[in-house]
């Protein structure tokens, strides 16, 4: 039995213009940060997304929750063209794509408790009763490894690996299909990523989720992906099996990737 696509891109472009040369008139020079790129991620699939900083990763993942409108190509999602929906109709769209961003603390409210920011969006998305919300704000925090009465502090009462549990828990409280992890551990110690990416994984069983899961770190996609998408350029140069693309590479950009990873970690992934 095949397993249906839950998201595809078709051709999909963003272009930016950028200053113009003179004073006095002439074009402006554009920007592709992302150039023709075609993807699908299957239902309960994990995709990484890898490449230097500047290569269109962050951008393709706004462009994918239309946080951003892409300059050409289509974004389908559950066999929606996203990329042809008017405004009121992707917002009911993005309770099923939810992302969760790089920096744990700026991607939280700082005048805000716990409680208020897991509860927000149920607010918005008319989603239960005051009293419904905060049960499921409080059994979500159990679900991340935060006890219950976190609730009722702030967020710089926290670690950076607590607040990122608490980014988590807030993306998972719409039960969102897919999750776009941009980049979720570079800010976080060693010894606190393994914690989290273990706890992505405890998730995805759970709540049976997709994830895009975008970084720069070749290691660490390598153990937590199961297909890799090398981009460059804004566009993809290489795709294909996580162990096949680290075992067999073909383009010279991913042989690059790979031969820059320190050797002791290229031995250890995990």
């Amino acid at each position: 039995m095949t397993i249906p696509n839950l998201l595809e891109t078709r051709n999909l472009e963003k272009e930016y213009v950028l200053k113009k040369k003179s004073l006095f008139g002439g074009e402006a020079d554009t920007l592709k940060a992302v150039n023709g790129v075609s993807l699908s991620v299957q239902e309960g699939e994990t995709l990484g997304i890898v490449g230097e900083s500047g290569c269109g990763k962050s951008t393709f993942a706004r462009l994918i929750s239309r946080l951003i409108t892409p300059t050409a190509g289509k974004v389908i999602f559950d066999q929606q063209d996203l990329t042809a929906l008017p405004k009121e109709k992707i917002r009911t769209i993005r309770k099923d794509i939810q992302m969760i961003f790089q920096d744990p603390y700026a991607s939280l409210d700082p005048r805000k408790r716990i409680l208020a920011i897991l509860t927000e969006p149920l607010a918005i998305h008319g989603i239960g009763t005051p009293a419904e919300r905060k049960e499921q704000a409080l059994e979500m925090l159990e679900k991340v490894g935060l006890q219950k009465d976190y609730a009722n502090r702030y967020p710089h009462e926290f670690s950076g690996g607590q607040c990122q549990r608490i980014n988590i828990a807030r993306a998972l409280m719409l039960r969102p299909r897919l999750v776009i992890c941009d980049e979720p551990v570079s800010a976080l110690d060693v010894s606190i990523q393994a914690q989290v990416l273990n706890l992505l994984l405890d998730l995805q069983d759970e709540f049976q989720l997709t994830y895009i899961f975008i970084s720069h770190d070749l290691n660490v996609v390598r153990y937590f992906c199961d297909r890799i998408a090398v981009m460059y350029m804004g566009a993809v140069v290489e795709e294909g099996v996580a162990e096949e693309i680290y075992t067999y590479p073909q383009h010279a950009y991913t042989k690059k990737l790979l031969a820059a990873i320190p050797q002791q970690i290229n031995k250890s992934p995990a």
